[in-house]
């Protein structure tokens, strides 16, 4: 979609249209396991059964073949225990791995893009995290295990409700708190659709996700150990992708990251969070996440960040610090596409995180024409469609649907969703008044001159100074 020669992002549209080998039966064999937990392991049909030997079956030549085998046999007789699910939960991961790791290789193969090798000279390791307390992780597992054996049609408030003493004591513990926050969010979504019985449709794909994730995350030592080390250099922002629910807000910064003293450029992320009242919207989140990260000022104002030893994970994840960086020169997000993009190294995805849904790969798009169907807006490419996914474009920054559709240069991630490669854009250009001009999703980040933008701002500014006022009554009361 450039040229090879070009430095860009994205090389081979016809990969991305093509099938990947082995995906549609290891997603078949994912979903069988899946509607095993609709109506629960506690007394399991034949059809049930066959979903949970199927599992077996996909990981027969791995390491894991044994020990899934027993489950498979004990869930499928009524009889499964914690260590049982457990495995079958690894079992479904690993399969899940492999799908993630066949559709991020063949990304690497359209873009034309190094991936950093285990043979990689890495950043010194830092020391390991004390370990977890091992009775809430059992506690924890407990719970999970008895949604397995309840199933998702035999939700009741009072299996939902076995979560919370689990997640008020994770969360006074701050190396808890990543399990504390995925064990309360699945069960208050399970708390929202209760009684399981007379739902109309199951998320089926979406809690069986949550609950195998969260079934691992209490085996000891699987929420990793962070920082495993720290970087210096220059920080070249590509774009800002924001993540809106009704009570948090994310902001996560998409760069390359070209280190001090020369080395290949890396793609990392920096991301910040906040809670936020359900009355802020658009801009105004914007408020709520420049105190806590320097860095979206400087991609409001279009501008590199200087970091000085600035941790890092495995992952590629800046884990910020304010005290470590600094505002740098004026740095244009197409020209870094253009020029690094295509040579910038993608760390390794740590075993638990490989995923489908995990897959965020930016990448640059030009010469192509928008085509606006019944399917949605989708960029043509030597006649392959890409799909747009213009609904992940937040409603925090200036870029519209309409702006994309106008474009004719694109920086976006690419991701993959219900058997498709979709792009959602962070940034484009397009002519207006036959000038081009820049249109990025986080160019409010800093601050904004734009009517629109100062409007939301006004009334974030005005309902945070009501919540405050209100908070303050409370607390005097």
């Amino acid at each position: 979609m450039v040229p090879s020669d070009a430095g860009g992002g994205l090389m081979r549209g016809d990969l991305l249209s093509d099938p990947v080998e082995g995906l549609d039966e290891a997603l078949a064999v994912v979903d069988a396991f899946d509607e095993a937990l609709v109506a629960g392991l506690l007394r399991p049909g034949p059809a049930q059964a066959a979903g949970v030997s199927g599992l077996a079956g996909a990981v027969a030549g791995t390491p894991l073949a044994a020990r899934v085998a027993e489950a498979a046999e004990k869930a499928a007789a009524g009889t499964g225990g914690e260590d049982h699910f457990v495995a079958l939960a690894a079992a479904r991961s690993a399969l899940l791995g492999s799908v993630h790791d066949a559709l991020v290789q063949r990304i690497d193969e359209a873009v034309g893009r190094p991936v950093e090798g285990d043979e990689t000279a890495g950043p010194e390791p830092v020391a390991a995290a004390p370990e977890e307390a091992a009775n809430l992780l059992a506690a924890a597992r407990n719970w999970l295990c008895d949604l397995a054996r309840g199933g998702w049609r035999g939700l009741d408030h009072e299996l939902v409700a076995g979560a919370a003493p689990v997640v008020a004591a994770m969360l006074p513990e701050p190396g808890m708190r990543r399990r504390a926050a995925l064990l309360d969010g699945f069960a208050a979504e399970l708390a929202a659709s209760c009684p399981g019985a007379t739902l109309e449709r199951v998320p089926v794909r979406r809690w069986a996700d949550l609950w195998s994730r969260a079934l691992l995350l209490t085996v000891p030592g699987s929420a990793g150990a962070g920082a495993v080390g720290t970087v210096t250099g220059r920080l070249l922002p590509l774009g800002v992708d924001v993540q809106e629910h009704a009570t948090a807000v994310q902001a996560q910064v998409h760069a390359v990251l070209e280190p001090a003293g020369g080395g290949a450029p890396r793609l990392v992320r920096a991301s910040v969070s906040a809670p936020k009242p359900d009355t802020v919207v658009g801009a105004g989140l914007w408020q709520l996440l420049r105190p806590r990260m320097s860095l979206l000022g400087a991609v409001g104002e279009g501008r590199s960040a200087e970091v000085e030893a600035m941790p890092v994970t495995a992952e590629g994840d800046l884990l910020w610090d304010d005290a470590l960086a600094r505002t740098g020169e004026p740095a244009d997000a197409f020209a870094t596409a253009r020029v690094m993009l295509s040579a910038a190294t993608a760390a390794r995805v740590e075993p638990l995180d490989r995923h489908p849904v995990r897959i965020a790969i930016p990448v640059l798009l030009e010469g192509y024409a928008a085509r606006d169907g019944e399917a949605g807006l989708a960029f043509e490419v030597a006649g392959r469609l890409l799909a747009v996914d213009t609904d992940r474009m937040p409603a925090a920054g200036p870029l519209t649907p309409e702006a994309v559709a106008a474009s004719h240069v694109c920086v976006g991630l690419l991701r993959w969703d219900a058997g498709e490669f979709l792009l959602q854009p962070l940034a484009v250009e397009t002519t207006v008044r036959k000038k081009t001009v820049a249109v990025h999703a986080g160019a409010w980040a800093g601050g904004t001159s734009d009517k629109a933008g100062v409007r939301a701002e006004k009334a974030a500014t005005d309902a945070v100074a009501v919540l405050r006022e209100r908070a303050g009554r409370l607390l005097r009361t």
